[in-house]
C-alpha cells in the first residue's frame, strides 16, 4: 500500500506535468470530526468506544445507528454498478485535508494526514462497489497491544534479547482489514466406499533363543463396500480475507474472531486508523468459502458412510440462500529490525492474541546445547559412580 502526500500550495509538482494534471480532478469526499470542546479532531478511542479529542481529551458518544448487520443475496452483486476506484493517477484516491488543505494520495479507506495527522476517512458510497456492512470495533489500545506483545516476546525461548527490547520507536500502526463473510445452506450427493476391519489368524517361524518356534497373529485386512448418499450441512459466517497484502496463512492464525460483536458500519470507526481496502473480490471469495465449506462437507460424507474407513470418491454439492457481507477487522501491526532485517508481528486488537516472526539467537541457542551436554556428562558419571 503507498501513500504519496501533497503539500500545502507551493511544494506541489511542477505545473502542468502530468501529476499536476491529476491534481486538478476532483478529491474523494472526506469525513473528519471536529473535537466539541477545542476544535481539533477526534478519533475513535478503543476500548472506551467513543470519539475522543487526543489534545484535550474530550470524549463523545458515537450515535448509534438505526440498522442491524444484515447478510446479502449473491445475487445483489450482479446489480451493483462498478465505481470509480481511481480519481487521480493509477489506483489511488486523493484525500483533501480539511485541516491543512494538503492533498494526500492513497489507497486506503482511510488514513492520517502526513502534514498535520488529522484523522482522514474517505466516503465508501463514493468509490466502492462494496461498502462495508459491519466493524468489529478496536478493543485494545495501543498501550494494551504492547503489553499483549511485551508477554509474547517475554515467552519466546531463544529469542535474541533485542526482541525483548521492542519499544515505541519501532512501527506500530492500528489498521482494519477488509474480510468476506458468506453463508449458504448445502446439499451434498457423494459416491464413496465403507471399509469394515476383518482379522485372519496367520502362522509365522520365529527365532527365539536360538530355538525356531511358531507362532500365530491376527492380520487385519479389509473388505469395502460401495456407498452413497445425501448430507446437508447450514454453514454461517465463513470467513475469507478480503487483502492480499496480509498472507492468508498468518491472517488464519488471528481466528477466531469475535463475530458476534461486529457493529453496524459507521466512518466514526475508521477515524485515527489505517483501512485496508479489498483486492479480492466478493465472487472470488466466494470459491475460496466454498473450498473451506468442502472439507466439513467430506467430514460430513466420511461420517455418514461410516464402518471403519471411508473413501470419499465424488460430492457434488447444491449451494442455497448464498449471502455474504463486507466486514472490517482491526489489527495492530508491529514491525522491528533485527539484524539487517524485517519482522513482523500482529496483534489481534479484540481477542489479543498475538502471532508473528521471530528471530532466533544462536548464542542462546549454542549456550543452551553446551549446557545440555555438561548436564548428561554429569549424569553419565554419577551413573559410573553407583
Amino acid at each position: 500500500m503507498t501513500t504519496q502526500e501533497r503539500g500545502p500550495e507551493g511544494y506541489g509538482p511542477a505545473a502542468g506535468s502530468t501529476e499536476a494534471q491529476a491534481q486538478t480532478q476532483p478529491a474523494v469526499g472526506v469525513q473528519s470530526y471536529p473535537c466539541d470542546a477545542c476544535g481539533a479532531t477526534v478519533e475513535f478511542s478503543p476500548g472506551a468506544g467513543t470519539l475522543k479529542c487526543p489534545y484535550c481529551g474530550h470524549e463523545r458518544a458515537l450515535a448509534e445507528v438505526p440498522r442491524q448487520v444484515r447478510e446479502h443475496p449473491i445475487e445483489e452483486l450482479a446489480t451493483l454498478r462498478d465505481k470509480p476506484r481511481a480519481l487521480v493517477l493509477g489506483e489511488a484516491r486523493a484525500f483533501l485535508c480539511p485541516g491543512c488543505g494538503a492533498r494526500t494520495e492513497t489507497d486506503d479507506l482511510s488514513a492520517r494526514c502526513q502534514f498535520c495527522a488529522t484523522p482522514l476517512v474517505a466516503d465508501a458510497e463514493q468509490t466502492e462497489r462494496v461498502v462495508p456492512e459491519a466493524v468489529v470495533p478496536f478493543g485494545l489500545d495501543r498501550g494494551a497491544a504492547r503489553d499483549r506483545l511485551n508477554s509474547w516476546t517475554s515467552s519466546r525461548w531463544f529469542a535474541p534479547s533485542s526482541l525483548k527490547k521492542v519499544t515505541e520507536a519501532e512501527t506500530f500502526k492500528g489498521s482494519y482489514l477488509p474480510h468476506w463473510t458468506y453463508d449458504a445452506a448445502t446439499t451434498s450427493h457423494y459416491q464413496g466406499q465403507r471399509g469394515e476391519h476383518y482379522y485372519t489368524t496367520e502362522t509365522y517361524t520365529a527365532t527365539e533363543n536360538g530355538q525356531q518356534v511358531t507362532r500365530t497373529r491376527q492380520v487385519r485386512h479389509t473388505r469395502w463396500h460401495h456407498a452413497s448418499g445425501t448430507v446437508a450441512r447450514a454453514f454461517d459466517d465463513i470467513l475469507v480475507a478480503g487483502t492480499t497484502h496480509v498472507k492468508t496463512a498468518q491472517l488464519d492464525k488471528l481466528t477466531p474472531w469475535p463475530l458476534q460483536e461486529a457493529r453496524p458500519f459507521q466512518p466514526e470507526y475508521l477515524a485515527g486508523f489505517q483501512t485496508v481496502r479489498y483486492d479480492v473480490e466478493p465472487e472470488q471469495g466466494l470459491e475460496t468459502a466454498k473450498q473451506r465449506m468442502a472439507t466439513t462437507i467430506e467430514a460430513d460424507c466420511r461420517a455418514d458412510i461410516g464402518g471403519d474407513e471411508q473413501r470419499v470418491t465424488s460430492v457434488d454439492t447444491r449451494y442455497d440462500d448464498v449471502t455474504y457481507k463486507l466486514m472490517l477487522l482491526p489489527v495492530w501491526f508491529l514491525t522491528y529490525l533485527h539484524a539487517g532485517r524485517s519482522w513482523q508481528v500482529m496483534v489481534n486488537a479484540r481477542t489479543g492474541e498475538v502471532i508473528g516472526d521471530r528471530p532466533y539467537s544462536a548464542a542462546k541457542i549454542t549456550a543452551a546445547i553446551a549446557a545440555l551436554v555438561v548436564l548428561v556428562a554429569v549424569i553419565v558419571a554419577v551413573v559410573k559412580l553407583r
